[in-house]
């Protein structure tokens, strides 16, 4: 089969891989049809290759047709059409029950100390192969993937992998008091999707901020009040201040992570790791990591004293210097975590109908092969030719 792999950095390729195979009774195989191309995929482009082999392969929002299943599997059969969730979660296990689905504690990388395997992310996270390939197998077949319907395009559904339960997991975690205000730092896909989804929990005084013209004008267009950083610079935080009586928003969600514009000598401690020898690179990482934070120390300025920030931007730093005085003064509230994707789904599902409310089916901005991932990688990477959410169709 064909899948994208990693080599290093800003490096990857389409190889040839052996065919996957049903290794548990529990197990399926599915024919991907559609995977998305993620923000955090990005992270493994930029920063985090110390923790990759190469020959990885990437991607964690697939979806596609079963094409074999094991033989302990009941709920599926050959040809169904399901979406696979980024965790790999057992949906058995007392955190799975917990709705905590990303420290699913069958799948937990414990000899790295992190929580829930996940598709295609670094050995952090189990080193599981991903879904920009042609195949994948996939385990915990009766609970994991999801089944959906046949008809609509994918695009109405591959976004439950990943984008959805992200976004609706980082409003939720926002927890928004009624007649309140959110700010959006960030409208990438998370960041874009968080505003649609904020909007239709009835938060009517949504703001968005980046500074990417396209991705500005695509939140602008479905109603939403915007901030053009660049227009604002350092005085950012006293425009929605402006906005909102003097306080703040309500609650923050930061949708950007750890490569943040604006943060130099963070950029030049995670361009100088990359010159590292990798066991020293993942060393010193583990330890002395900083990311880039303007992100969430944007996100701690202009929150009102008593709000909540929403982390769903991924951060990795282990010596990231906050402002704790600030934080503890304002009696700021602080939300984060991997999404817990099955926890969402039911509640996500029902506004997945032929009127479309999220605009799912024309949320993709571009839809490529799978031969062309190294152009979109960099294309996405450098925010060009307006891309914004990227598919691929193995």
């Amino acid at each position: 089969m064909k899948a994208v792999t990693w080599h290093g950095k800003r490096d990857v390729r389409v190889d040839t891989h052996p065919d996957p195979v049903i290794q548990d009774p529990t197990d399926t195989i599915v024919r991907i049809t559609s995977s998305g191309l993620c923000g955090s995929d990005l992270h493994l482009y930029e920063v985090l290759g110390p923790f990759l082999t190469e020959g990885d392969i990437l991607g964690h929002e697939p979806m596609g047709i079963v094409e074999e299943v094991g033989p302990g599997v009941t709920s599926l059969k050959v040809g169904d059409r399901v979406v696979v969730p980024f965790n790999v979660s057992c949906g058995d296990c007392f955190m799975c029950g917990q709705g905590l689905h990303s420290q699913c504690e069958t799948t937990q990388v414990r000899d790295q100390g992190m929580g829930a395997s996940l598709f295609g992310y670094t050995k952090l996270y189990g080193a599981v192969p991903g879904g920009q390939a042609e195949l994948l197998r996939v385990p915990f077949a009766d609970r994991l993937p999801i089944k959906v319907p046949a008809g609509p395009p994918d695009e109405r559904f591959v976004f439950l992998s990943d984008v959805l339960p992200t976004a609706w997991q980082a409003v939720e975690y926002a927890a928004v008091p009624k007649g309140g205000s959110l700010a959006v730092i960030g409208l990438g896909p998370i960041g874009d999707m968080c505003t649609r989804i904020a909007r239709l929990h009835g938060v009517e005084d949504v703001v968005g901020i980046d500074l990417v013209d396209e991705r500005l004008a695509r939140v602008t267009a479905r109603g939403v009040r915007t901030l053009d950083l660049r227009e604002h610079g350092s005085k950012l935080a006293e425009a929605v201040r402006d906005l909102t009586d003097g306080r703040g928003t309500d609650a923050v969600i930061d949708a950007v992570g750890m490569e943040a514009h604006g943060a130099p000598v963070a950029k030049l401690a995670q361009q100088a790791t990359g010159f590292l020898p990798d066991a020293l690179a993942e060393k010193f990482m583990r330890t002395a990591g900083v990311d880039r934070l303007e992100a969430l120390r944007l996100a701690i300025d202009i929150v009102r004293r008593g709000g909540t920030i929403s982390l769903a931007g991924v951060y990795g730093g282990m010596a990231d210097p906050l402002p704790m005085l600030t934080m503890f003064d304002k009696q700021i509230q602080l939300r984060m975590g991997q999404a817990n994707v099955h926890r969402w789904v039911g509640d996500i599902i029902p506004h997945l109908t032929d009127d479309d409310p999220l605009g799912v089916d024309t949320f993709a901005t571009h839809k490529v092969p799978l031969s062309q991932a190294p152009e979109a990688y960099d294309m996405f990477q450098r925010k060009q030719d307006g891309a914004v959410k990227v598919l691929f169709t193995p």
